[in-house]
């Protein structure tokens, strides 16, 4: 399906349920060409606007799958970057795409839960490419604590966040299909595989980044695109852990 490259539907199907670690473990060869790696259309704006923001000296890619945003931090960060994900296969699929670059920030790539991450406050700027959805809504406050205390006082916390469909729109029904989909799976079939789409709103999430401790802050990615209502079609929130 997708890419004469990406994976067959039985391979979706079986991808589909088993656990998330061991989903992405199976799908991580054939990953890259599938949609659900964050495309270069929205990877490059983000990169853009970090380095206005930057330089960095360490930089986190949490949940880092094969290693999109890895990318985008080699690119604003100078001394070292870090990838962590639960998934063994996807993490292997991302170092061996990496290789060593001269002049390059060294790069670490960690096996660990994003909700218990094995770090302490060393990085100055954490990013994440889609894979909120696979934290419940009751996750998430845990989830930006720990992003919280790996970063150092004055480092941020920035990932990029599209405005909702538009009700009764295809995009809508197509989400809101998805996410009906997946918790029939979940209510039927263990174990859960958790990927939500319409459950990480901007609103909530700032105001939970907010409680954190964080000033949360918007900026624009206008090459992206407006709604026909003039407001982005994508933001990038940038959580900066207070000097």
């Amino acid at each position: 399906m997708f890419a004469p490259q990406g994976p067959t539907f039985r391979e979706l199907a079986v991808q589909a349920l088993s656990s998330v670690e061991r989903g992405y473990d199976l799908l991580a060869p054939k990953f890259d060409h599938t949609p659900f790696r964050t495309p270069d259309a929205i990877l490059a704006p983000v990169s853009r606007a970090l380095r206005r923001l930057g330089p960095f000296d360490s930089g986190l890619d949490l949940c880092c799958g094969t290693g999109a945003g890895m990318d985008v931090l080699r690119e604003v960060c100078r001394e070292r970057v870090t990838g962590v994900d639960l998934s063994a296969g996807m993490l292997a699929e991302g170092r061996a795409r990496a290789g060593v670059t001269a002049g390059a920030p060294s790069a670490a790539w960690v096996r660990a839960d994003a909700r218990a991450l094995p770090f302490g406050p060393v990085f100055d700027l954490a990013v994440s490419f889609g894979a909120f959805g696979h934290f419940l809504p009751r996750e998430r406050p845990g989830l930006f604590a720990q992003v919280y205390s790996v970063l150092r006082p004055g480092g941020r916390f920035a990932f990029p966040i599209g405005a909702p469909a538009r009700p009764g729109s295809p995009g809508y029904w197509a989400l809101l299909g998805f996410d009906a989909a997946m918790r029939v799976r979940n209510a039927l079939w263990r174990p859960r595989f958790v990927m939500y789409y319409r459950t990480f709103r901007l609103t909530n999430v700032c105001t939970e980044l907010t409680r954190t401790g964080f000033d949360v802050r918007l900026q624009d990615l206008p090459e992206l695109g407006r709604r026909p209502d003039g407001s982005p079609r994508c933001r990038l929130v940038v959580a900066t852990r207070p000097a």
